[in-house]
């Protein structure tokens, strides 16, 4: 029995060796951290990629009218991706008017259309009286740049440009309410 654990004992002492031998030979060096670059990606904690759409009515409308990449003086801005057709669309669309007229001037709102027309749009926009930029992505470059495939998202961005959500579904004013107030304090 003596023997036996004597044996036991040698067997765990040559293991543990042989780890500590495996764990030193098999390191990499460490060197100094390197900053990382974002890269634009329509991915939380990436830049959001640029885009220029119209209004209706002709207008250019570009993300980086409103971010700022340095950080120095731009401002958060929120992308609502919806079409006509949808249902959930029109539940929450009051909810982001009510939004754009409570954080004006702080948050940037921008309403971007999945394929349909200037007219349709338009007659949308009225219907609601919607007083933020709502956009025509006629040929869904920007829904596709985007990675929308559900009707409504919302992509919350910061002031620096970088997506800090990506949110699927209805939004109510509570949450949405949430959201801005924390896009707003992330400074």
């Amino acid at each position: 029995m003596a023997r036996l654990r004597f044996e036991r004992t040698i067997l765990l002492a040559a293991l543990t060796a042989l780890g500590i031998t495996w764990i030193l030979f098999s390191r990499e060096e460490v060197s100094e951290p390197r900053p990382i670059a974002l890269t634009e990606a329509p991915i939380v904690g990436h830049l959001a990629p640029d885009f220029t759409l119209t209004t209706p009515l002709g207008e250019e409308v570009s993300l980086t009218d409103f971010v700022d990449r340095d950080g120095a003086s731009g401002q958060p801005v929120v992308l609502n991706y919806w079409a006509s057709w949808c249902g959930p669309c029109r539940v929450e669309t009051p909810e982001f008017q009510n939004a754009s007229l409570r954080f004006k001037n702080q948050v940037a709102i921008l309403g971007i259309n999945q394929g349909e027309d200037a007219q349709t749009v338009t007659e949308f926009g009225l219907s609601f009286g919607l007083t933020y930029p709502l956009l025509v992505d006629e040929d869904n470059a920007v829904n596709l740049t985007y990675g929308v495939n559900s009707l409504p998202t919302t992509i919350f961005i910061d002031r620096k440009g970088v997506v800090r959500e990506v949110f699927i579904g209805i939004l109510n004013e509570a949450v949405l309410t949430e959201r801005l107030n924390r896009l707003l304090e992330e400074g």
